[in-house]
């Protein structure tokens, strides 16, 4: 072991594949005073990287972990620790081939090379595997295996020849000093070491490390058995390692793959078996391997090895083969399966690289250190942000069981929309009585329980039959009802109250609290009091970082609002630009507040009948705001909207939702009013008016420019991103943010992701490498349409331009109907400003 220093700019506790990744890229893009602790022994410390599944499957349906992964395979393949062998995944079922093609389609849009497979070609690659068991095949060619410790040892060293990193190995960390809500320092049993920077990639054991420093890292250690079965007479001839592509057997969730003369089986169809990190032994630990190596449960894998001597008679027939080595491997999960990435949302200064699997890891390591260095990262990392997670979804409860519930999803189907179970509600606005009343079905934001239909309004249906497509697929019916069509067409001819109590609000005052926003905004803020200014903001590349309104409430006094989804991100960045010199608060309100829109034609009556003042549209113009009483209740009228509609967002104290709702809706009666969910909110009315939405259309791949929302004029002060902002604006567009209708009679309904292509099928890519896909999709009631929208590159964007989407492995007709942020329905915006 190396001699601790005393002071460090970063300290990086854990040495398997995260940690070792992490100190490498920091190295490389020249940090030279680097400490790397480590409490086990190199280079094989007994965490998960020792043992966890060491095979690369390349293509996922998010963008964001396919991306991870590619740029790992790339840094695995020139540190020479990459073996391609291909990988399959098999389908026993229907509903199984149907998830296949649909793995297809996700390979397509991403631009990973994949061919779907019939029983015979799996065969064909695959001699020992029972074919008559399948209807179809997903292959990868890149497919491959790894070796993560060899991997670890070779950039650990390279930093350390450079000079850049000091390894303190079998040095355990006993606490973490905080001050001031900032890290300054670290206790281990071999001393102190100063840094302001500490990152913890410890993988199972990264909640307890962060649990020194007050912060929580919500994951769960979580067993995954494996098995090694052999030496097998055929395998040992063949004198492979591995000779034939890794296989999927998605259905009965679980894998093989050759290692040398046995068969690996690894099975993820088992009960979730849960551990909490205080519960892993040490080293040494009697009857286990390494402190992550769980005694073997045999009774949770009999039925898997049943299976897997069915898909592989030839090598595991016979009597029950005995395995040589057999084990309960940890490894992490977090409430939604994600990684946990960055600065974590309660300590300044302590970074997260937790919950990242093997086949991401060097891409982690090194947008890690890319955040560090320049404040945002080459890859977009909005679901892997570990300030995602509000302060509930950090409690252990939730953790434990979010992770119970996602355990089996890691080889399971999962629908698009498909809803989390366990930990609900957690929370709950004002209006959840009356909500829950109308029937409401609730989708979850943030933790909220928001109406996305209410099964009271099934009536509507049989009134706008005529105007809204049957689904008659099941996999686009599953979680999408025709009540929302049905809602929509009622608000745009009456009027409709929606909760989007789920917003996250934060107020910012004081002296400096212009010229803070204003050095984060791309909007000008310097408006007069009572304007509401819709505005990004941009990571320092120039790309999305949040979406959200601001409101001027007075001269120092303004109010942010953005999207619950994304609340704790813009909470996190908000706060860590806060200037030091105590000139600005930050107040988080949203537990304060509650919001109803009222939208549609009648919403002006409705508001009036309720008003103590002037609400016609010379006194109460678009995007504006103000206090005033409705009913004698106190509340802030927002005149903005999300929908296409006229309306305003009604925000109100707390403990004034339920009257507000209840006065609203008494008022609304005789006007024909509904309550609309957010299938309305966020799917067919911002469809209809090509509003975009952060994670979606809005990320740090793409710009204002692209993306149809560059300013007219670039404000004089200083922002983050304006640099870059202005290069955009001075060239030319890669692609350009555009609507494209299904053709009709399509009779099918995507949900996202799919590739566009040509009227030929070829890819269409931009000339920054990036190909065209479904950002979002959805019906247009108003125009009985189907829209979707996608970046293209502009050879292609022009109205009227025939292209092709893929869903599902058949291909239909679009074209192009707006391009920018020209909205399909009421582009003139006569109803919004009416």
């Amino acid at each position: 072991m190396a001699q601790l220093p005393d002071r460090a700019d970063v300290v990086v506790i854990g040495a398997g594949v995260v940690g070792n990744f992490v100190v490498h890229h920091l190295a490389d893009l020249g940090w030279r005073n680097i400490v790397q602790v480590e409490k086990g022994p190199l280079p094989d410390p007994g965490g998960s990287t020792g043992h966890a599944s060491n095979f690369v499957f390349p293509v996922d349906h998010s963008k964001e972990i396919t991306d991870l992964t590619v740029d790992s395979m790339r840094q695995y393949s020139e540190l020479g620790v990459l073996t391609r062998c291909g990988g399959i995944e098999v389908a026993r079922t229907e509903e199984r081939a149907q998830e296949l093609r649909r793995r297809m389609t996700s390979a397509r849009s991403w631009g990973i090379e994949a061919e779907l497979l019939t029983p015979k070609q799996v065969g064909d690659l695959v001699p020992y595997c029972n074919t008559d068991l399948l209807i179809s095949g997903f292959h990868t060619p890149t497919g491959a295996i790894v070796d993560p410790v060899r991997a670890g040892a070779l950039v650990r060293h390279d930093a350390e020849q450079r000079g850049a990193l000091t390894v303190c190995s079998e040095t355990e960390v006993l606490d973490i000093d905080v001050s001031d809500g900032h890290v300054n320092g670290i206790v281990t049993d071999h001393g102190r070491i100063e840094t302001e920077i500490v990152v913890v990639a410890c993988g199972v054991w990264s909640p307890k490390v962060a649990a020194l420093a007050g912060a929580r890292i919500p994951l769960s250690p979580a067993v995954h058995q494996m098995i090694d079965v052999g030496p097998i007479p055929e395998l040992a001839q063949s004198g492979d390692w591995i000779g034939f592509p890794l296989v999927r057997d998605m259905d009965c969730m679980m894998y093989e793959r050759q290692r040398g003369s046995s068969l690996e089986i690894g099975s993820y169809a088992h009960r979730p078996i849960l551990h909490s990190p205080a519960e892993i032994p040490p080293i040494g630990a009697p009857g286990q391997e390494s402190p992550t190596s769980f005694p073997f449960t045999s009774e949770d894998f009999a039925l898997q090895l049943q299976q897997a001597q069915e898909l592989f008679p030839g090598l595991l027939g016979g009597p029950t083969p005995k395995p040589h080595k057999s084990l309960n491997g940890l490894l992490s999960l977090t409430p939604d399966g994600g990684p946990l990435l960055g600065e974590t949302p309660e300590v300044a200064g302590l970074w997260s690289a937790a919950a990242v699997w093997i086949k991401e890891a060097p891409s982690v390591g090194r947008m890690i250190a890319q955040w560090l260095t320049d404040g945002t990262t080459e890859i977009d990392l909005h679901s892997a942000d570990i300030s995602r997670f509000y302060p509930y979804a950090r409690s252990e409860t939730h953790v434990k069981a979010r992770t119970a519930e996602g355990f089996p999803k890691i080889y399971g189907i999962t629908h698009p929309r498909e809803q989390w179970l366990s930990s609900r509600p957690a929370r709950t606005s004002p209006f959840y009585p009356r909500t829950t009343r109308l029937d409401a079905v609730y989708f979850e934001a943030a933790g909220w329980e928001r109406p996305q239909w209410y099964e009271s309004n099934a009536s509507l249906v049989d009134e706008y039959s005529e105007r809204i497509a049957p689904r008659s697929s099941e996999w686009d019916a599953r979680w999408w009802s025709p009540i929302i069509e049905a809602e929509h067409l009622a608000m745009r001819d009456r009027v409709a109250m929606i909760d989007v109590s789920a917003f996250a609000v934060f107020d910012v005052t004081g002296p400096g609290a212009l010229g803070y926003l204003q050095g984060l905004a791309m909007a000008q803020l310097d408006r007069p009091v009572g304007r509401a200014i819709y505005t990004p903001l941009l990571d320092p590349n120039g790309g999305f970082r949040a979406d959200l309104t601001i409101v001027r409430r007075g001269e120092d006094d303004f109010r942010v609002i953005t999207g619950g989804s994304d609340g704790g991100r813009d909470w996190a960045w908000l706060r860590a630009h806060l200037p030091s010199d105590g000139s600005v608060h930050l107040a988080d309100m949203t537990s304060a507040l509650c919001t109803v829109g009222v939208w549609g034609p009648r919403a002006r009556d409705l508001i009036a009948a309720l008003a103590d003042e002037d609400v016609s549209d010379a006194s109460f113009p678009f995007g504006t705001a103000r206090e005033m009483n409705l009913g004698g209740l106190p509340v802030e009228l927002l005149r903005i909207s999300y929908v296409g509609d006229l309306g305003w967002e009604i925000h109100a104290p707390a403990e004034h939702g339920l009257p507000l709702w209840d006065l609203l809706w008494e008022a609304g009666e005789p006007l024909g009013v509904i309550a609309a969910g957010i299938g309305v909110y966020g799917t067919t009315g911002r469809l209809e008016k090509a509003h975009r939405l952060m994670g979606a259309e809005l990320t740090g791949e793409y710009g204002p420019v692209e993306a149809g929302l560059a300013l007219p004029r670039v404000k004089s002060p200083d922002f983050i991103g304006k640099a870059a902002y202005l290069a955009a604006r001075e060239g030319e567009p890669a692609a350009t943010l555009c609507t494209l209708a299904v053709a009709d009679g399509a009779d099918r309904f995507m949900t996202g992701n799919e590739p566009i292509l040509t009227r030929s099928g070829e890819p269409i890519v931009d000339a920054r490498g990036r190909r065209s896909f479904v950002t979002s999709a959805g019906p247009a009631p108003s125009l009985g349409r189907y829209l979707l929208l996608a970046y293209l590159p502009n050879e292609r964007a022009i109205e009227g331009e025939e292209l092709l989407v893929e869903y599902l492995g058949d291909r239909y007709p679009v074209s192009v109907l707006t391009v920018g942020r020209t909205a399909p329905f009421d582009p003139e915006m006569t109803r919004v400003k009416a």
